[in-house]
């Protein structure tokens, strides 16, 4: 090897290339709408693609501390695969094939931060890049509604911060602000508990998430906060039962959850006007209607993988012609994914995040940093925001997903001994990283 290959070899399997690496993607993605809005969508995938190619070279230099079984969830493969192979039969294979080169570039990013970063380099990453994003947000805000006074168009920013709200930050949507910012608080808590940023910084954050997540005025932010509300209730006292009546505790959860769901279902109206959201849920109550008459039609396979839904392209322009509408998704994941993968794909869906939230749900209860809570409740919080939107199929939602199901495999997997699992040693990552996961702290 030459001298520039083995300073390119160090450099790319560096601690601080790891970093800088994992900032970098994470911004991209919390980012991409602003990027698309200024710049282009060229911008962005050249963005993504110099991202993705960077990151392949990272897992080919530290092929040595990966192996090959472990580098992707199951579920995960098996899910692109479909989508791939939806094309086949969809009306548009161009588009489809397009569609699915995003989903998996998307992948690609989570799986190599998933690989070089453990569970708290990983919230400390997402928490800086949120930091900057929702100050961002807040200061556009402050700039469009209290001092120009008059929107931002091409940012999609409509300056109502002197009437309360909503706002939208640059996330070009209340609800999309309002499930960020949930997940902010997540994450800024996490750190909080865990030492890991000082409580000068850990505080405000929580602040300032809570505060634009309030200001989104998001129907979709309460129900958001009440599901992880319960959940993180419902994790601690997992975690502080013994190890005899644990069992118990977790059949329980898991009965009581069941029946909620049941009891939310059966009494969906009077909750959707409790939540002053009736003409939120009628929009999309027209649009499932719809949407449904189309997937009939074609009820196991679907009509192909698009992932946001492409202008001219039927079914979907169907379904915005029938709705009198300009859709971009079926503002639900599961229906989106029954449309476009068929009921063959919404269970591959169904499998993805649920094996993942089982996993991280297992390691959470049975190890004593906090730091491992992080994982369940994301999951909580994107299985309940894909009820209402379909954020979870792309972009930041897609890119959550695949990272939580990854950092699930990796802690407890049919690949490895439970045992393994239990240990807080995170076997894909560097031996210099290992220290951080384990408990607690990190930079």
């Amino acid at each position: 090897m030459t001298a520039a290959s083995v300073a390119l070899t160090r450099l790319l399997a560096s601690v601080e290339m790891a970093r800088a690496y994992t900032l970098a993607v994470m911004l991209t993605i919390l980012g991409s709408f602003a990027i698309e809005s200024m710049s282009g969508l060229p911008t962005l995938l050249a963005a993504e693609a110099a991202l993705c190619v960077i990151g392949v070279l990272i897992l080919v230099v530290r092929r040595e501390e990966l192996t090959l079984l472990r580098l992707a969830p199951t579920t995960l493969l098996f899910f692109v695969v479909w989508a791939l192979a939806s094309a086949l039969w969809s009306t548009g294979a161009g588009k489809s094939f397009q569609g699915w080169c995003a989903l998996v570039g998307v992948a690609i990013l989570a799986i190599v931060v998933g690989h070089i970063r453990d569970t708290l380099q990983t919230v400390r990453a997402l928490g800086d890049a949120l930091r900057w994003m929702l100050a961002i947000s807040l200061g556009m805000e402050i700039f469009s509604g209290l001092l120009i006074d008059m929107p931002i168009t091409f940012l999609a920013i409509e300056g109502n911060l002197a009437f309360g709200g909503p706002l939208q930050g640059i996330f070009g949507s209340r609800n999309m602000l309002g499930f960020i910012a949930v997940i902010a608080v997540i994450t800024f808590e996490v750190e909080r508990r865990t030492l890991s940023v000082p409580q000068a910084i850990a505080v405000p954050s929580v602040v300032l998430a809570g505060l634009l997540a309030v200001m989104s005025a998001s129907p979709t932010v309460l129900v958001l906060a009440v599901a992880v509300g319960v959940a993180t209730i419902a994790l601690s006292l997992v975690r502080r039962a013994d190890t005899a009546t644990r069992p118990r505790w977790q059949w329980t959860i898991a009965i009581v959850t069941t029946l909620g769901l049941i009891v939310a279902f059966v009494l969906r109206h009077p909750i959707i006007r409790m939540l002053d959201a009736g003409s939120d849920f009628s929009t999309r109550a027209d649009l499932w209607n719809v949407l449904l008459d189309y997937w009939q039609k074609r009820p196991i396979h679907g009509w192909g993988w698009y992932g946001p839904w492409q202008t001219g392209q039927y079914p979907l322009n169907a379904i915005n012609y029938f709705t009198d509408d300009r859709h971009a998704s079926a503002l639900n994941a599961y229906f989106d994914t029954l449309l476009q993968l068929g009921a063959a794909g919404l269970v591959l869906f169904l499998l993805l995040g649920g094996i993942a939230l089982v996993r991280s749900w297992l390691v959470a209860s049975i190890r004593r940093s906090i730091v491992y809570a992080w994982t369940p409740l994301v999951l909580v919080t994107l299985a309940v925001d894909s009820m209402f939107e379909s954020f979870t199929l792309t972009g930041a939602g897609w890119f959550l997903l695949v990272l939580c199901a990854l950092r699930a495999g990796q802690s407890r997997s049919w690949r490895e001994n439970i045992d393994a699992a239990q240990t807080g040693t995170i076997t894909t990552l560097p031996p210099e990283e290992n220290h951080y996961g384990g408990d607690g702290q990190g930079s």
